[in-house]
C-alpha cells in the first residue's frame, strides 16, 4: 500500500499533474510507493517509487512555477557541461490546488558528503566547460533559498556584482527591516570594489551560486552531488561565497 504525504493525498485522482506525468512521460505504469523525505524550509519532498524506477519530486504550494523553471534550467545548464553530478530535471509545473511542482531525476545518496578535493576538481571542470558569450548574468532571474536573484546580463563583473548580488542585497536589508548603517557601509564598500579586480582576467564561467552544505552531497559511488543551485554565469571564485556555512577544509581546492 502507498505511503502518501499530507500534500498528496490526491494522488490516485486524474487531476494530479504529477502522476500523469511519471504514468505517461515518466514511462511507469504503476506508483508504487510515495515517501516523503523532506525538503527543508521552503519546499516539501518526496520520493516517488515506480515500476520505471525512482523520481524525485517538489512541491511549493504557494510560489508559481517560476521558482523552480529557473532551478530545472540552473540544473540543465550544469548537468549539460558533463562534469559535476546533478539531479536530470524532469518536469516542471503548476498544481491545480496552487503552487507549483519540480520531478527530477532521483538520486540515492551516499553515506558522507564524499571527498572535498574531488568536488573542488569537479566544480573546476564545470567552471571550465560552462562559458557565456553574453557576459555575467543568466537567461532568468532565479532565486537564492526564497529570495528572488536578479540575473539580468551585464558585460562587466564589478557592475553585475555591485548591483546585482551587493547592491540588491543591501537594498533588502534597508528596505525589509530599516538597517540603513549596514545599507551605507555596503555603499562604500560597492564604490571602493575597483582597486580589488586590478589586473585580473575574469572570464564569465557556470556557477551553482548556492554552494553551502546543505546542497553538496554524494551518490552511492562516492562522487560529488550537488543540488539547489542558484545558478547564474560570473567569477568563478564567487563559489567561495557560501564557504562560510559550506564546511570546506583545506583539501578543498578550485579553479583559479
Amino acid at each position: 500500500m502507498a505511503i502518501m504525504s499530507d500534500v498528496y493525498n490526491v494522488a490516485a485522482m486524474s487531476n494530479d499533474p504529477i502522476r500523469d506525468w511519471i504514468l505517461s512521460e515518466g514511462k511507469a505504469t504503476e506508483i508504487t510507493r510515495i515517501s516523503s523525505i523532506g525538503g527543508g524550509c521552503i519546499n516539501l519532498a518526496n520520493r516517488y517509487d515506480t515500476d520505471a524506477g525512482s523520481f524525485f519530486v517538489k512541491t511549493n504550494r504557494s510560489i508559481g512555477p517560476s521558482m523552480f523553471e529557473g532551478e530545472a534550467l540552473g540544473l540543465s545548464a550544469m548537468y549539460e557541461t558533463r562534469s559535476i553530478r546533478v539531479p536530470r530535471p524532469l518536469k516542471v509545473g503548476a498544481l491545480p490546488t496552487g503552487g507549483s511542482y519540480i520531478i527530477m531525476e532521483f538520486i540515492e545518496f551516499g553515506v558522507s558528503r564524499g571527498s572535498q578535493s574531488v568536488l573542488g576538481r569537479k566544480l573546476a571542470e564545470m567552471h571550465k566547460a560552462g562559458k557565456s558569450e553574453k557576459g555575467f548574468g543568466f537567461d532568468v532571474d532565479n532565486t537564492i533559498g526564497s529570495t528572488p536573484q536578479i540575473n539580468t546580463w551585464a558585460s562587466d563583473w564589478i557592475e553585475f556584482y555591485a548591483e546585482h548580488r551587493l547592491g540588491y542585497q543591501l537594498k533588502l536589508a534597508r528596505d525589509q527591516y530599516g538597517d540603513s548603517t549596514i545599507y551605507e557601509r555596503g555603499q562604500r564598500l560597492i564604490k571602493n570594489m575597483g582597486p580589488l579586480f586590478e589586473n585580473v582576467v575574469i572570464e564569465p564561467c557556470l556557477l551553482h551560486g548556492d554552494l553551502w552544505s546543505g546542497n553538496i552531497s554524494s551518490d552511492k559511488n562516492g562522487d560529488p552531488v550537488i543540488l539547489d543551485p542558484a545558478c547564474y554565469y560570473g567569477h568563478n571564485e564567487a563559489e567561495f561565497g557560501m564557504s562560510w556555512c559550506a564546511g570546506f577544509g583545506g583539501h578543498f581546492t578550485i579553479l583559479r
